[in-house]
């Protein structure tokens, strides 16, 4: 194992390990949508999201992670919920996620179906007392917290997740030019990497120029990330993917492969890197990239079979 993977699994159970000490208790009148909350989002992944905030929370001097894991673990249960509501009939109507039963298959749709408004909200619930003790403690960390619940908040909705999600959903089985499909991804997969980056390089006192440029870099990655993902659909193991390969062709979507085909969507998954990985160096004003596990991290995005 190298030293990039072995980083890798370090800060991947780090985050599992935050992501999973905020999950409510099974118990209570109302257990049942805590088990089906905890049952997605303990069904495991990269973690990418948060390891990519915790990440850009240290890239910018952030140190104490007390500060970043509430908005860590929001990030991933805002990520699940989308997880849950996507593998509905009514969507992609998909039987196996992350190499297990779907959450509408072990609990129905109704529960799917609240189990995802559950993780939303409480997803909000959790930042939002963090926020508030960080308020009480530093007022300047308080300002950071209030710009970090504008990202949490705005990306995954209606100008972004959401949005991308409609446009989605609205063209499945319609012909989807280039600009369109690059809209969507820009706001559908994109929007949620940009919050995870944005939020911790805010939190790590990133400045306003700073921030912009970290931005840039979460929606090369997510451009990156997005059209990778439609690669492995199409040539991917539904044992590494935990998941079946081939639904976007069985739900006749349309994706970045079926419009330029799988060698155009390679190099474009190189070409959205290269971009986000010149960024981070730049960031790096002089120092060796190579020594920064977020530059790592971008450049395994590339070549991910999972």
């Amino acid at each position: 194992m190298s030293s990039f993977d072995e980083l890798l699994l370090e800060r991947t159970q780090e985050a599992e390990q935050i992501v999973l000490s905020f999950l409510p208790e099974d118990k209570g009148k109302q257990k049942t949508i805590f088990k089906a909350m905890n049952y997605s989002v303990k069904a495991g992944g990269k973690r990418l999201r948060p390891v990519l905030m915790a990440q850009a929370f240290r890239f910018f001097g952030g140190r104490d992670m007390q500060i970043i894991a509430p908005f860590m673990a929001a990030i991933e249960m805002i990520h699940t919920y989308s997880l849950i509501h996507d593998d509905l009939p009514a969507l992609d109507n998909d039987d196996y996620r992350r190499g297990r039963l779907t959450n509408h298959k072990v609990f129905g749709e109704d529960m799917a179906i609240l189990a995802g408004d559950a993780l939303q909200s409480y997803a909000y619930e959790v930042a939002a007392k963090a926020a508030r003790q960080q308020v009480q403690k530093d007022p300047q960390m308080g300002l950071r917290c209030a710009q970090a619940m504008c990202y949490l908040t705005a990306l995954p909705g209606i100008y972004g997740m959401v949005g991308g999600q409609v446009v989605d959903v609205e063209l499945a089985g319609k012909p989807i030019d280039a600009d369109t499909m690059k809209f969507i991804f820009e706001l559908k997969t994109g929007a949620m990497i940009r919050a995870a980056l944005d939020i911790g390089a805010c939190m790590g006192g990133a400045d306003a120029q700073q921030q912009g440029e970290v931005d840039a870099i979460g929606y090369n990655i997510g451009m990156a990330f997005q059209i990778r993902d439609d690669i492995l659909d199409v040539i991917g193991s539904q044992d590494k993917l935990g998941k079946p390969v081939g639904s976007d062709e069985k739900n006749d979507k349309t994706t970045w492969v079926s419009l330029f085909g799988i060698d155009q969507a390679q190099a474009d998954v190189r070409s959205y890197s290269q971009a986000a990985l010149d960024g981070i160096a730049a960031l790096r004003k002089g120092a060796d990239p190579e020594d920064d596990f977020l530059y790592e991290l971008t450049r395994w995005l590339t070549l991910r079979d999972h």
